[in-house]
């Protein structure tokens, strides 16, 4: 039973030591992560406290942990997990590749049958090259970017996150790539229009994400997004839309759903068919600087960059199930989600709100709108105290409160999810009101 009295700090509190007694395994074995990781663990995003379930097993949209423990998995990989955990797609095209070997060193059919699907498919890439993450392919567009402007400067936005070495919540971390930054405010036009004009004439780079992902699923207003179309092209500028989140948002993602064309896009994630993946590609004059068959070509290398295993997965994943009519079906099925878990909201008179585009979508403990970074409130108890109790209801979300939705991922699901959301509202209402 809920005590409706509680405070957020006795609520919270009463909540870790449920979790805590209800995953003893899960706990050693974040403790012996301790002595051979920092934090025991190896990515960062994975991390939360009391301390991060260990998991043992997925089937379709459900995973197993370490204590037995089913859950509803709504985190989808962070983007990554389209596919589910078993697509017998996927699996017979893993399987054929195995059976062919690996580490060959050399192209394979699956490279360039990969490489076609995608620049019939996005509307900038005429040519596209592959990498091992969306981290990397961003950092690769930049220097491409660099390389053809010969100049230093990139204009990036508050809250973005283009990557672990390109993340700018609350302005930027120590560790990012060492550019000449200008951080920006999301959907800021007038704000933006000023720092373009400023910076001109070193801009080497606009880049942008159609829809803040790690930043709490804030969408880009359109105009906002044209905006860096035209001040782009004016100034000389390449215009970079990271879409290793939002390309799910249509079969050619969101610079197709906008109709926005940027110079270079970076994909990631669901493309390498729940493998590591990563893309950079766009205009061909751009890319053509990667030819090696040109005396001034740059090079681009990266063992695992074609690795047989992605190649494989990521062709199948694209020619054989999230085709346009899927990729439009999940998108409305989570409009609808987001939709209704709002309503829900709004009839319990709660402070928390949804934000998002499509399949991709974040709870936030407010009733005032966001449209960048700054105007989102941290209400990190409240986070917490919300990802415990759904864990404890059995659906897997991000600590952040971050969903994105899988191809297995049904209504009833959806439905469910609704339902434990109701009775968190009510269970918690004293804790919640506007």
């Amino acid at each position: 039973m809920i005590d409706q009295t509680a405070t957020t700090d006795e609520a919270l509190a009463d909540a870790r030591r449920r979790y805590v007694d209800a995953n003893p395994a899960s706990q050693a074995a974040h403790e012996q992560a301790t002595a051979a990781m920092p934090g025991g663990n190896t990515r960062s995003s994975l991390f939360f406290t009391p301390f991060p379930l260990t998991m043992t097993a997925g089937a379709g949209s459900r995973m197993t942990d370490l204590d037995g423990h089913n859950y509803v998995d709504l985190l989808g990989e962070y983007t990554a997990g389209l596919y589910g955990h078993n697509n017998p797609i996927i699996r017979q095209a893993i399987d054929a590749a195995l059976d062919g070997g690996w580490n060959l060193g050399a192209r394979s059919v699956k490279e360039f049958a990969l490489a076609e699907l995608l620049c019939a498919r996005f509307p900038s890439l005429d040519l596209v090259r592959f990498t091992n993450s969306g981290t990397e392919a961003n950092l690769l567009a930049l220097a491409t970017a660099t390389l053809h402007t010969g100049r230093g400067s990139v204009l990036v936005f508050d809250g973005a996150y283009h990557g672990s070495l390109l993340s700018f919540a609350d302005g930027g971390i120590p560790i990012n790539a060492p550019h000449r930054w200008i951080v920006g405010t999301y959907n800021d036009l007038e704000d933006t229009e000023r720092l373009i004009s400023q910076h001109a004439t070193g801009l080497a780079a606009i880049l942008v994400e159609p829809m803040l992902g790690s930043g709490g699923c804030v969408p880009a207003d359109p105009a906002f997004l044209g905006l860096l179309r035209r001040a782009a092209h004016d100034t000389g500028a390449l215009l970079i839309f990271d879409e290793v989140m939002t390309s799910r948002m249509s079969a050619g993602g969101m610079q197709h759903r906008l109709g926005i064309t940027p110079d270079l896009t970076t994909l990631g994630k669901y493309i390498g068919g729940g493998m590591t993946f990563g893309a950079f590609g766009g205009r061909r004059e751009l890319m053509s600087r990667f030819d090696q068959r040109t005396p001034d070509a740059v090079p681009h290398a990266g063992t695992f960059n074609n690795n047989v295993l992605s190649m494989a997965a990521g062709h199948a994943g694209l020619s054989r199930l999230f085709t346009a009519e899927t990729s439009d079906a999940l998108f409305r099925r989570g409009e609808r989600l987001r939709n209704d878990l709002n309503a829900i909201s709004v009839e319990s008179g709660a402070r928390i709100r949804w934000t998002g585009i499509g399949s991709l979508l974040t709870a936030h403990f407010q009733t005032q709108p966001i449209r960048a970074a700054r105007d989102i409130r941290p209400e990190r108890e409240l986070r917490e105290l919300f990802h415990l109790d759904m864990l404890d209801r059995g659906f897997y979300l991000a600590r952040r409160g971050m969903i994105a939705l899988s191809l297995e991922i049904g209504d009833d699901d959806c439905r469910s999810f609704c339902s434990a959301v109701e009775h968190f509202l009510a269970q918690r209402r004293s804790l919640l009101a506007a």
